[in-house]
């Protein structure tokens, strides 16, 4: 009977322990040209598991959008199938997603530690936020603003120059879960702050004049559960009342036309708005923090990947900000300047027209908070690797990215209210 007992504990742990593969998995990319192919996928996402990468989900999808979806392996050809039989052109962006996972890391004789041309998991990205503050304790400091669903602390770095009236910029990295390239920025920025401040002129004005707010990840149970269980988790890791579904949508659950436009009220979609604004202890601590500090926090960035664009509000309504020209005039030239490092190519303007209609956003939310300058960023790339980019790029994504942080962040120095 021990053994029987011994057994299943074996393999209760094996399948406790195991890591989601995806082998054979292909990502599809169409183009619906009319109502009748944007229903085909409709009806293909609900006859099948589709994970919609681009847009969020198929309630999202539009004529003339460029739609990315992945499809499990052993619905692959069916999905083709459905495809070619309602001719629908499309093309495969990735043959077989586990291949190119595997290959994202870019070197397996992987060092311990810290690296910042490598992805760091939680553990070590929490250790880093002691070591960068002890390092450079006149430039940084940490503190935490909270904790998350599955108890971990959320830590937040205070990056800057000490000094009395100083005004701030809030970022944060890693909302969705498998937008890896995101937290990567988050480190890459606060190394650069410390490597470069007193040697260059615009980082060192920038820190002696402002305060950065930098959460390195903001979604930290379901970054960790994109190391540890599935590489494609989107969502944070919360149980929801009356469903065996994990997770909320964080981009949803701000209280920001909650729920109205490109969010769903089931928990099991990735587009989940939660239970109510702010239901998510993730989001209560980000807001409780902003709220607190509201009349220092002049500017609002938040990282996600991927399609390479520099968003605005609004996401939520169609309507135009008050200051839409100004934030639009910002959005060219910030990408201007991006695009002179490695000529990486960004589209720009409000959320709504830009990418898609979507409630529940931290950048609107921010907005509507009185900060004027509210921005996402989407990353590299157009969906040649999507959420899979590779280690090589995170050197090249990271340097662009800062040029366009740094236009921002000076204009708002220079643009105080």
């Amino acid at each position: 009977m021990w053994v029987l007992l011994l057994l299943m504990g074996t393999l209760s742990a094996f399948a406790e322990s195991s890591v989601q593969t995806f082998e054979g998995e292909k990502v599809f990319r169409v183009t619906p040209h009319n109502e009748e192919q944007v229903e085909v996928l409709t009806t293909l996402a609900s006859h099948m598991q589709v994970d919609f990468w681009h847009p969020d989900s198929v309630a999202l999808v539009k004529t003339g959008m460029t739609v990315d979806f992945r499809v499990e392996a052993d619905l692959c050809s069916e999905a083709e199938k459905l495809l070619q039989q309602n001719g629908l052109n499309y093309e495969v962006l990735i043959d077989n997603l586990q291949t190119v996972l595997d290959r994202q890391f870019d070197s397996h004789a992987r060092s311990a530690g810290h690296q910042y041309e490598k992805y760091n998991n939680w553990e070590t990205i929490a250790a880093w936020t002691a070591d960068i503050a002890n390092q450079n304790p006149a430039l940084v400091s940490r503190s935490q603003i909270g904790t998350t669903f599955e108890g971990r602390p959320m830590y937040l770095l205070k990056v800057g120059k000490e000094g009395a009236n100083k005004k701030a910029i809030f970022m944060d990295c890693g909302f969705h879960a498998r937008e890896w390239i995101s937290p990567a920025f988050c480190q890459w920025f606060v190394r650069q702050a410390v490597r470069t401040y007193g040697k260059e002129t615009i980082m060192t004005d920038l820190l002696d004049r402002l305060d950065f707010y930098v959460l390195p990840v903001f979604n930290i149970d379901g970054y960790v559960y994109t190391w540890t269980k599935s590489r494609m988790w989107r969502k944070t890791r919360s149980t929801n009342a009356g469903s065996s579904c994990i997770g909320t949508d964080p981009n949803r659950n701000f209280n920001a036309g909650w729920c109205s436009v490109g969010a769903s009220r089931r928990p099991c979609d990735d587009t989940y708005c939660g239970s109510a604004p702010e239901s998510e202890k993730e989001t209560k601590a980000l807001v409780n923090f902003i709220r607190n500090n509201i009349s220092t926090i002049k500017a609002y960035l938040t990282i996600h990947s991927y399609s390479q664009m520099l968003l605005y509000p609004y996401s939520y309504t169609y309507d135009v900000t008050k200051n839409h020209v100004e934030l639009n005039t910002v959005a060219k030239a910030a990408v201007k300047e991006l695009a002179t490092v490695h000529g990486t190519q960004y589209t720009y303007g409000p959320g709504a027209t830009t990418i898609y209609p979507a409630a529940g956003g931290s950048d609107d939310w921010a907005y509507d908070q009185g900060i004027k300058y509210s921005f996402t960023f989407e990353l590299r790339d157009t969906g040649r690797y999507g959420f899979a980019l590779p280690e090589s790029q995170i050197k090249p994504t990271c340097e662009e990215t800062l040029i366009a942080i740094k236009y921002i962040a000076s204009y708002v120095l220079d643009h105080l209210y």
